[in-house]
């Protein structure tokens, strides 16, 4: 399956696929020639921890050809394969001598493979696996989980959320998810300042913020929608972040208004996640899955509150949506069937929109902006459906439910 994702990114549509490695390749081709690192000697997009694996890549060269390109590709195959060892050795808590399955590595694959070169050729490729790894360990091991979370939001900041979820199911957050999270971040930063990047440190974060309506963005679909019939709406190449905007009548507002809902949608799904471990109470420690719910559809949530209420749109995004759905299959939880589904589909209409179709995007073709649509508003399907299945009683709070699982489970010629 990587072997297909790198034919594509490195033979079939290099320029489609994955023209962004080009500028990862330019970034380490300035730093190790001229001296110019990114955060170091100025202000960067990504947060410092990226410079890590693209300068991984750049064991391949940083000159012309496919070197680099080849290079990168081989180090998330490496991490996707970690990933699905992972999925196929993690158990449910309570059955850690049982009970295992293939479903949630088949999985993984599938949606992998779905979601195209995207999936591959960006920098959140090699974030993805690294989730999956720290959400499976999260209730053993909360320590180590905070700690990779946290590394991982230094090369993306997105991870960084999900230690929300991790505080939200565990007994003593501030000790097991607060202080690894400091020292990790304090390891990052101290490097920085010692190698003289403090003043741009934090410059990812300001950075966003010259961003517009990008075009694929959920809250962009209704002047994405409206721009195929009229001129008034236009789409635009923002040229310093090569990104595709739409302008025209109240889309900077949006993207305004989206900038706020962003962090006050995170908030929500925050008290959320804590209004409902409050709400479990002792049943949260009492061994059930219960917590196991609480943590990976906390992560769902967050993540979909991140995309749904971003003003920026990018496809790789949707690889985020990928970790909490392959380690809730790993570990048998019941009722993740639809979102599963949903995701696998969000992932093919992306792959449909970037890369084989997005000229047409541009261009205002009709069918495959239609498909993009749609799958901006199978996302907050998939939002609403997570909020549903959180709130709910859960299995451990249906006896009945739970001892006729444990029967089947019993009767199985594997137990």
């Amino acid at each position: 399956m990587h072997g297909w994702l790198a034919l594509v990114g490195l033979v079939l549509i290099p320029q489609k696929a994955f023209w962004d490695l080009d500028l990862y390749r330019y970034w380490m081709w300035l730093g190790i020639h001229d001296g110019q690192w990114p955060v170091l000697s100025g202000d960067w997009v990504y947060p410092a921890g990226a410079v890590v694996p693209m300068l991984v890549a750049a064991l391949g060269g940083t000159g012309g050809g496919s070197a680099y390109a080849a290079v990168w590709s081989l180090l998330v195959t490496v991490l996707d394969a970690v990933a699905v060892v992972v999925l196929l050795r993690v158990r449910r808590p309570g059955r850690p001598d049982g009970d295992g399955t293939t479903a949630g590595a088949w999985w993984w694959l599938a949606f992998l493979l779905l979601l195209g070169p995207i999936a591959m050729g960006r920098l959140d490729a090699v974030v993805a696996p690294v989730v999956v790894v720290a959400l499976s360990f999260a209730l053993d091991h909360p320590r180590i989980t905070s700690a990779l979370l946290t590394a991982a939001a230094w090369v993306k900041v997105a991870p960084g959320v999900l230690l929300i979820a991790v505080f939200c199911a565990v007994r003593r957050p501030w000790r097991s998810v607060v202080v690894p999270a400091a020292v990790v971040s304090v390891v990052v930063v101290g490097t920085v300042t010692a190698l003289g990047g403090l003043p741009h440190a934090a410059s990812f974060l300001t950075e966003q913020d010259a961003r517009g309506l990008q075009i694929e963005a959920p809250g962009a679909t209704p002047w994405l929608l409206a721009a195929l019939w009229t001129p008034t709406i236009t789409r635009e190449l923002n040229e310093p972040l090569v990104t595709w905007e739409l302008h025209g009548p109240g889309t900077q507002g949006a993207a305004d208004v989206l900038g706020v809902l962003f962090f006050l949608a995170i908030g929500a799904a925050a008290l959320l996640l804590w209004w409902r471990r409050e709400q479990l109470g002792a049943r949260l420690w009492s061994g059930g899955i219960v917590r196991t719910e609480l943590l990976v559809r906390g992560a769902m949530l967050l993540t979909l509150a991140m995309i749904v209420f971003n003003k920026v749109g990018s496809p790789q995004y949707m690889g985020w949506l990928a970790p909490p759905v392959a380690v809730a299959l790993a570990l048998r939880l019941p009722g993740w069937r639809t979102t599963a589904w949903l995701v696998l589909g969000i992932a093919g209409a992306t792959q449909v929109v970037f890369p084989w179709f997005y000229d047409e995007v541009i261009l205002g073709g009709p069918g495959v902006t239609l498909v993009l649509a749609a799958r901006n508003v199978a996302l907050v399907v998939l939002l609403v459906h997570t909020v549903v299945a959180l709130v709910r009683r859960t299995p451990d709070d249906q006896p009945d439910v739970l001892r006729r699982q444990d029967r089947i489970t019993s009767a199985s010629p594997a137990a």
